[in-house]
């Protein structure tokens, strides 16, 4: 073999390793920046979504008012009950019905219509009442209770859950 095909072929291997270490050079550094900007977009996101609890946010109340509050809040919840239920028990008919044959469109788009019209009716029935409570309180316990129109975080799911029982003793 003559050194002119061979200074060929080093060159050509040089030029190939040369463009497959740039390209997986460049591939980690996209990899790593994609991974920071993934990274700050959830942390981004989990700070919009986080509210303290219902139980944090009440605990700065006075022990009276907070007890008064509680039961407004529980009431409230117990009146809007039925309503999510239906909500909850139309979306599954909606969802069997989809699954049917044949398929049903008016049907299924009829239980979703009357599952969101629940919804609409359990969320205004506790927003109402969540507002007639903040009426009877003072401006200050009123901010802490504001905090509570936002809404809860989609991470809990009570939907099965037993009302509870009315404590005794508070804290």
């Amino acid at each position: 073999m003559s050194s002119r095909l061979l200074a060929i072929i080093l060159g050509i291997a040089l030029a190939v390793s040369v463009g497959i270490n740039l390209f997986a050079a460049t591939a980690a550094v996209t990899a790593l920046s994609g991974q920071k900007q993934i990274e700050r977009a959830l942390q981004e996101r989990r700070t919009d979504q986080s509210r303290p609890s219902t139980r944090e946010l009440l605990a700065s109340l006075d022990p009276e008012v907070r007890r008064a509050v509680r039961r407004g809040l529980r009431d409230a919840g117990l009146a809007a009950r039925p309503d999510f239920q239906a909500a909850r028990q139309a979306r599954a008919e909606a969802v069997e019905a989809a699954k049917a044959e044949p398929f049903d469109r008016a049907r299924v788009e009829a239980l979703l219509t009357e599952s969101r019209a629940a919804e609409a009716r359990g969320r205004a029935r506790l927003e109402a009442d969540a507002l007639a409570l903040m009426e009877t309180l003072e401006p200050e316990d009123r901010r802490v209770v504001a905090a509570l129109l936002a809404g809860r975080g989609r991470g809990v799911d009570r939907r099965d859950r037993e009302p509870r029982q009315e404590r005794v003793a508070e804290p």
